[in-house]
């Protein structure tokens, strides 16, 4: 339905009426997209396909990492700069799924591509490959816009938290399980050979990472836009809500002040997001370094931390609608700090591992609640916008992180000095949470 601005507002089910089986079926295709999207960051950004672009696409691991880490920056840039401004385009066309549909397949594609990057080191391959890197990352980001867009409209505000969790913990295990499948079915782990008969002739069984990632991610998002309830596409053109979404973001940057509890959380949460996306970006050379784990060791590892992320996300969950998001964002940032703190003064490889995977479990918790706050702080007809800006203020500072952790350890000459200054970013953007008011917010209705 259309409100008298042209904007599309968001109705969600009752808080004081059941979900029926159509709504039940909307919310779990839509959890079911965090599952479908995030073995795209597992496997290709993270863990299997960037470790084979700098070994063997490169052939140069610090040229490569660095490479890749370039155009990871790059495609941060774009997606600063279109987030809020797509967003702000959504709040006037309306429907979301639409969005979501076509950038997820543009970056369905682009994935899919990255297989023919082969193992030869030549300038044209390379930068084929980050060509497609840079459009893969900016079109999955700005799907996951639109897609976090849809939270408050298909679930009840009673159950956005527990609703977000579960997407975040399906995510983790989606992610997860892809992994696993690239790992014991193209690649092996170990003495395991992998039980898929691929040639690992100019890098074949590695190259096929990128294709079955696009096909999961394809498969899975199938659902979402089939039975996922959406907002109704209001009756103006594409063009039109291009013209009226720039208004509208120039007008809302004048006006952004008087939401101050929106403006405070921003702020904060770009900061202790940052903080995450450093431990992301670092972790695995902070326990490589200081405690001489293997490459099968790291995989291990990141494995069991991600198990233990997508658990928190779902056991917090409950406390989000219960408690509020404020609340669980504070009580899981301070959870994360003191894990944090004890994974420092850890000096064993064990005790470091079994204190990692407690500080997981709070990491999922503030991924979900920080969604979810998003939405319960967003004026109803502007929600789209409000995502935009959430991803754009985390994009916007996202290079501090990695300065500050960097500029830690060269001038202490150690890891954990690194790693201190993480923990200063989860503090810092824990402090903004205490000055805002929860009962000023204005939840979607």
């Amino acid at each position: 339905m259309t409100g008298s601005s042209g904007m599309a507002a968001a109705v969600v089910p009752s808080p004081s009426l059941p979900l029926d089986r159509t709504a039940r079926r909307s919310i779990a295709a839509w959890c079911l997209y965090d599952w479908a999207n995030s073995a795209f960051a597992t496997v290709i950004i993270t863990f299997i396909f960037s470790v084979f672009f700098a070994r063997n696409i490169v052939g140069d691991e610090v040229a490569g990492t660095a490479q890749w880490g370039m155009a990871i920056g790059i495609s941060g840039l774009i997606i600063a700069v279109l987030s809020p401004v797509l967003g702000a385009v959504a709040d006037h066309f309306g429907a979301r799924k639409p969005w979501v549909g076509i950038f997820s397949a543009l970056c369905i594609i682009c994935t899919a591509l990255m297989y023919f990057g082969e193992p030869n080191g030549s300038p044209g391959n390379i930068a084929f490959v980050l060509t497609l890197l840079v459009m893969a990352n900016v079109t999955y980001e700005i799907a996951l816009v639109f897609n976090n867009a849809m939270l408050p409209h298909i679930a009840p505000h009673r159950l956005i938290g527990r609703v977000s969790g579960w997407a975040w913990g399906m995510g983790y295990m989606g992610g997860l399980i892809c992994l696993a499948l690239s790992l014991f079915g193209l690649i092996g782990l170990g003495d395991i050979p992998p039980f898929l008969p691929v040639s690992e002739e100019g890098g074949q069984n590695l190259r096929l990472v990128a294709p079955l990632v696009a096909v999961w991610f394809g498969l899975f998002t199938i659902p979402m836009l089939i039975w996922t309830d959406d907002v109704k596409r209001t009756d103006i053109s594409v063009i039109e809500s291009v013209r009226r979404g720039l208004r509208q973001l120039k007008d809302s940057a004048h006006t952004v002040g008087r939401q101050k509890n929106m403006v405070r959380f921003l702020i904060g949460s770009a900061i202790y997001r940052d903080g995450l996306n450093t431990l992301f970006a670092m972790g695995g050379l902070y326990a490589a370094a200081t405690f001489a784990m293997s490459f099968t060791d790291l995989l291990i590892f990141a494995i069991l931390l991600n198990v233990s992320s997508g658990i928190g996300a779902a056991l917090f969950a409950g406390m989000d609608d219960d408690r509020g998001s404020r609340q669980t964002l504070i009580l899981s940032l301070a959870g994360l700090i003191l894990a944090g703190a004890a994974v420092l003064l850890a000096q064993d490889k064990t005790l470091f591992t079994f204190l990692a995977l407690a500080l997981g479990l709070f990491i999922g918790p503030v991924q979900s609640a920080s969604r979810t706050y998003v939405a319960r702080l967003s004026p109803p007809e502007l929600v789209a916008q409000s995502y935009g800006l959430y991803s754009f203020t985390g994009r916007a500072v996202a290079m501090m992180g990695p300065f500050v952790y960097g500029l830690a350890v060269a001038t202490f000459e150690t890891q954990r000095a690194g790693m201190v200054s993480i923990l200063l970013f989860w503090i810092v953007g824990m402090a903004f949470l205490f000055t805002i008011h929860d009962e000023e917010e204005e939840p979607a209705q």
